[in-house]
């Protein structure tokens, strides 16, 4: 591709460049870009969220240009606080070490073999010496790092942050020194992150990277980020019929971002996917269906989607479940009462309506008998709760 197309192809879609001229600059020089992006495997998934900004990469990586993938090995341990109300729980080294063995091959599958390099950060970061350390900290003022909104939110709200946490954009931002950059990418929690990098970088002589961050993915409650540890999440490694079916689960609200950011359409097809849908031109339940064949077919091929939707059709016909259902809140508890849930949702007229109907297998969980009165919250979002035949509400976030 010329500079310009390039240009283009890198950034359809992107939340931010910076800066922008000076990508299309770079671009024209002629030389192959190092594109870096650091992982921290603080889970053992993969998930469709993740893959995001792996998918950015593959585009540099397709345009010739060198993906310089950084396992954060070391800076897990520490915790990054970004976009977090609280300090995180540190992670012991062989608890990451876990989670790396099960990720690594996976981001394996969605990069491309050739222009790819893969670093341990804890090759430069876990050779520093207590001097290293506090020349480091002495690059950056304390109201500097306050200019973090997450951090100055905390101050404000008389919430703890840890030394430690100060620390974390400085260490991530060593990884750019350590393998010269020459843009970063991230999500858009990470550009506090990587404007530390290219400061860093600077200061050491280099020509400071550029940022580029993507939007984060919701999740399948269409609400918050999508998270393992929320529950909310698709993994590139579940089944075709669950990718399809947990992709169907999602609001309708949040089809346009998925479409974007899961299913890779151009920016310019979705804008019209939206307005589509908007004008009523376009049939909600067939384009989630679009959505959800496209998300499947992306990781397991389209033979596998289409027979995922079969499979789909035929659960939800032969139960009678109906595609688009009313929504129901779930509370914040973390085990749920379903009498109460039933009640609450106007399933049933009482509390003790829903035990009996529980007691006469009358409740169903995505078309499954459930007899049992408690259950997990995370076991129960994005599910159809189901009374009888006709009574459906689908549970969210």
């Amino acid at each position: 591709m010329r500079p310009e197309e390039q240009f283009k192809y890198l950034t359809d879609g992107v939340d931010t460049v910076l800066p922008e001229a000076e990508l299309l600059e770079r671009l024209q020089r002629g030389r192959p870009l190092r594109a870096k992006l650091g992982v921290d495997p603080t889970a053992p998934d993969v998930t469709l969220g993740w893959a995001v900004v792996f998918e950015r990469l593959r585009r540099f990586q397709e345009c010739g240009h060198t993906a310089v993938l950084i396992i954060g090995d070391f800076t897990a341990q520490v915790g990054d606080p970004s976009g977090k109300s609280e300090t995180r729980r540190r992670l012991a080294a062989d608890e990451v070490g876990g989670y790396v063995s099960g990720v690594i091959d996976t981001i394996k599958e969605i990069l491309l073999p050739e222009h790819l390099e893969i670093r341990h950060n804890s090759e430069w970061l876990g050779a520093m010496d207590m001097h290293d350390v506090l020349e480091l900290t002495s690059q950056f003022t304390v109201s500097r790092i306050m200019d973090r909104e997450d951090f100055s939110k905390r101050w404000d709200a008389h919430e703890p942050i840890s030394m430690i946490e100060f620390m974390y954009p400085l260490l991530q931002g060593m990884d750019s020194v350590a393998v010269r950059a020459d843009i970063e990418l991230g999500g858009s929690d990470q550009l506090f992150n990587n404007l530390v990098g290219r400061d860093l970088q600077v200061r050491s002589g280099q020509e400071g990277q550029m940022v580029m961050t993507v939007p984060l993915l919701v999740g399948t409650d269409g609400v918050k980020k999508m998270s393992q540890s929320l529950g909310n999440y698709i993994s590139v490694k579940d089944s075709p019929e669950e990718m399809f079916g947990k992709t169907m689960s999602i609001p309708d609200d949040a089809m346009g971002q998925w479409f974007g950011l899961a299913a890779y359409r151009p920016a310019a097809e979705v804008e019209q996917i939206v307005a589509d849908l908007d004008r009523g031109d376009r049939h909600p339940g067939d384009t989630k269906r679009e959505l959800a064949r496209s998300v499947t077919s992306r990781y397991w091929g389209e033979a596998a989607a289409i027979e995922a939707e079969r499979a789909f059709d035929l659960l939800f016909k032969q139960r009678s479940i109906p595609e688009d259902v009313v929504e129901h809140a779930l509370g914040p508890e973390e085990s749920v009462w379903l009498p109460g849930l039933l009640n609450e949702a106007g399933l049933v007229s009482s509390n003790g309506e829903g035990r009996r109907m529980l007691k006469q297998r009358a409740v169903r969980i995505d078309g499954n008998q459930i007899e049992d009165e408690s259950l997990a919250r995370s076991a129960l979002v994005g599910a159809v709760l189901q009374v009888g035949k006709r009574r459906f509400v689908r549970l969210v976030d």
